[in-house]
């Protein structure tokens, strides 16, 4: 797990690491688009160098078979130089792509396995832009700016060596006052990288606003929002663009610096290459030779110069990639864990407590059992910690005293996948995905046959509904199942869990999003659900666990009472309270007196 006070990996380690993830099993097609760069720079440079003699013999003083040679030379080079320059395209294209898939799906599945407890601390805005927006900003630093930098600086060599062929006391000029332009253009690629920095933060809080406003559409229509919504966005988008807009501007600023800086220097050729011509010791094909390349290596600059934008954020892409890739999940199987054994799933809580990261306690001291073929119901206030006590069977999050135990085994001493191959899990809100209701039911159980799909959904009393759809289990139920009822959803989930045929059975609030009707027949499915399982279920409406063979009633992280339904109505405390704020028609003569007590 990384360090949160290690300091900063340097650029250098981001990129050996870069090289070593990404690169280095590519480094096949890598070499071979190197290489194609370095003929394309040669290519180049052998095109300005031909300007020489092209002049001289066909201009100034022509001479046989010059006319044919001379053109066919430029000929080659430029189809050459083309060639290798679709080769270059072709590879580093497809080196690219290869790198935003590694990173994307790397990412996403570290995002997934990772703690739920990080999860939720986390934005999923900020996750979206790292898989989308990081990715895409590795690959251009990793794979065509590397390729780029090293054609353009082979290029900038080459033009070098030709103008010290053409005249060395001019190119050591040029050369003299080339450092000058590196300044000016390093003091404007500085200004662009910080711009591109600010702006990828403003990225992630962008896609944030956008995702938290979708999420979150029902409450802001309903209080009327949008215009808020809207401005919140805005104000993001606004941030945004003032770094975007710097960046522009430092770009747009350097080149006409740079040109200006490069015109002067080529305004110093003129008069060197006049004074020499009256003399007789520089020809044209000579000057305007050594113009072309000074002008090819000035546009070279200027593309390195680009560049280091491009490596600036590509390594702060991979910086934030790999802070979150270097973050181990806590929630792993223990050094030699082994399959939790068969047996009748029979749950203990003894001792327990657990607080969310450094907050105040969730539970405290709560001990509880549910053995195989009872029901056992939590009940209590909000906040108590009900939801807490579900999290922890399965290892959402590991208790921070006591232990959580299934016939006698501590959880966190057997392997996950075994553990929550026991478990079924039905919610109040059942998240279903965009895809059929075959593929949402068979979801636990992917090869499960067609009869055992339908089998399940009879038996959640969902078999009925699907029928009557156009295209049955086939029907995509759209994003998170929102072209299905709320009924129809939470038959779907209990069809889920009924395929999967756990011996252990959570149920958080599964029934009190549902009207009547629904609410009846997703009971009766239930009812049918928690035959022979281990249960433990979470509800609201005391209604629903009259016939729960013990309930815990968790006040504050406590459990501050245990009995039967009758048993607490009698002992007169909290579970009376709330039976008759209910009104709960079978509750016994003098409870009133006693509830208020």
């Amino acid at each position: 797990m990384t360090d949160p006070a290690a300091p900063p990996a340097s650029n250098r380690a981001l990129a050996a690491r870069v090289w070593r993830d990404y690169l280095k099993p590519r480094w096949k097609g890598l070499a071979v688009s190197i290489v194609s760069a370095a003929i394309v720079a040669w290519l180049s440079v052998s095109l300005a160098r031909i300007i020489e003699p092209a002049i001289d013999k066909l201009i100034t003083h022509p001479q046989p078979g010059a006319l044919v040679t001379i053109p066919l030379t430029i000929v080659a080079l430029a189809v050459g130089r083309g060639v290798f320059q679709v080769i270059q395209a072709n590879f580093i294209n497809r080196i690219g792509n290869g790198v935003v898939g590694d990173v994307q799906v790397q990412l996403f599945g570290k995002l997934v396995r990772s703690d739920l407890a990080r999860l939720r601390s986390g934005h999923t805005g900020g996750y979206v832009a790292s898989v989308l927006y990081d990715a895409g900003l590795i690959r251009e630093a990793s794979t065509t700016g590397v390729i780029n930098y090293t054609r353009e600086f082979l290029t900038v060599l080459g033009a070098l060596v030709v103008m010290f062929q053409l005249d060395p006391v001019l190119a050591g000029g040029v050369l003299v006052l080339a450092p000058l332009a590196g300044l000016i253009m390093g003091r404007f690629s500085r200004k662009t990288t910080k711009a591109a920095k600010g702006a990828m933060g403003e990225t992630s809080n962008l896609s944030t606003a956008i995702m938290e406003s979708l999420d979150g559409i029902k409450i802001v229509k309903m209080e009327n929002r949008e215009a808020y919504e809207e401005a919140r966005v805005a104000a993001v988008v606004d941030r945004r663009q003032r770094h975007l807009i710097k960046g522009s501007n430092a770009r747009a600023m350097a080149a006409p610096a740079t040109e200006t800086f490069t015109t002067l220097i080529i305004a110093v050729v003129f008069v060197y290459a006049g004074w020499r011509a009256q003399s007789g010791q520089m020809t044209a094909g000579v000057f305007f030779a050594f113009l072309t390349n000074l002008l090819m290596a000035a546009q070279s600059l200027r593309q390195v110069a680009n560049l280091q934008t491009v490596f600036s954020e590509g390594l702060t892409a991979a910086r934030r990639l790999f802070s979150a890739l270097d973050v181990e999940a806590t929630i792993i199987d223990p050094p030699g864990a082994a399959a939790l054994p068969a047996g009748d799933c029979a749950i203990a809580l003894d001792g327990v407590s657990f607080a969310y990261g450094e907050g105040a306690p969730a539970l405290i001291d709560v001990t509880l059992k549910a053995g195989r073929g009872e029901t056992v119901a939590l009940v209590g206030p909000s906040g108590g910690g009900k939801s807490s006590i579900l999290n922890l069977i399965p290892r959402f999050y590991d208790v921070t005293a006591g232990a959580v135990t299934i016939d006698g085994h501590d959880v966190r001493s057997v392997t996950l996948a075994s553990l929550r191959d026991r478990i079924a899990l039905v919610t109040q809100e059942p998240f279903l995905f965009d895809d059929t209701i075959r593929a949402n039911i068979a979801y636990a159980r992917p090869s499960a046959a067609e009869d055992e799909i339908e089998a399940a959904a009879r038996q959640a009393a969902a078999h009925d509904f699907i029928s009557d759809l156009p295209l049955g289990y086939d029907t995509l139920v759209g994003e998170a199942g929102a072209r299905l009822s709320g009924g129809q959803r939470q038959r779907i989930a209990i069809a889920r869990a009924f395929l999967k045929d756990a011996p252990i059975l959570l149920l958080d609030e599964a029934t009190s999003a549902l009207d009547t009707e629904s609410e009846a027949q997703v009971q009766a499915a239930l009812e049918r659900l928690m035959a022979g399982r281990a249960t433990i279920l979470i509800a609201h409406r005391l209604s629903t666990v009259k016939g729960a063979d013990r309930i815990y009633v968790i006040d504050r992280g406590r459990v501050v009472e245990t009995g039967t339904h009758a048993e607490l109505v009698r002992h007169k405390g909290l579970y009376a309270r709330l039976a008759k704020a209910q009104d709960l028609d079978h509750l016994p003569p003098g409870l009133e007196e006693g509830a208020t007590a």
